[in-house]
């Protein structure tokens, strides 16, 4: 299961509903991009510790943007982003579901619906 950044972001507040879902599933994936991104929203050295030992102890796997998955966002990009208003990070996120065949989990359904070869699952916190 490839986990959007915003399941993560869900723990961080406390949900015990993200967080069951997140340890109930055994094979734990994220992007390279959520990875950024939840680094980039950390506001001191410490966040930066507090992110990398969850990321750790939970034993996600950071999946690495390559040129498969590079070439496909931009593919999406120019399909989707005048249609759906898709922004570049969603479709990095995006490709790197499709091109490692994974199940995306999202409470961001309505970034992620006009692609037509992923497959979501959706959460609702």
């Amino acid at each position: 299961m490839l986990f959007d950044t915003d399941i993560l972001i869900w723990i961080q507040k406390g949900n015990k509903r993200a967080a069951n879902l997140v340890e109930n599933e055994s094979s734990r994936y994220i992007s390279i991009q959520t990875y950024i991104e939840l680094f980039q929203c950390a506001r001191s050295k410490k966040d930066h510790q507090i992110v990398r030992s969850f990321l750790q102890e939970m034993g996600f796997i950071v999946l690495p943007f390559t040129e498969n998955i590079g070439h496909r966002a931009a593919v999406y990009i120019e399909e989707y982003t005048l249609s759906s208003g898709l922004r570049s990070g969603d479709a990095i996120i995006a490709a790197t579901s499709v091109e490692h065949n994974l199940i995306l989990n999202t409470a961001n359904h309505k970034h992620f619906k006009d692609i037509k070869d992923i497959q979501i699952k959706g959460f609702r916190p």
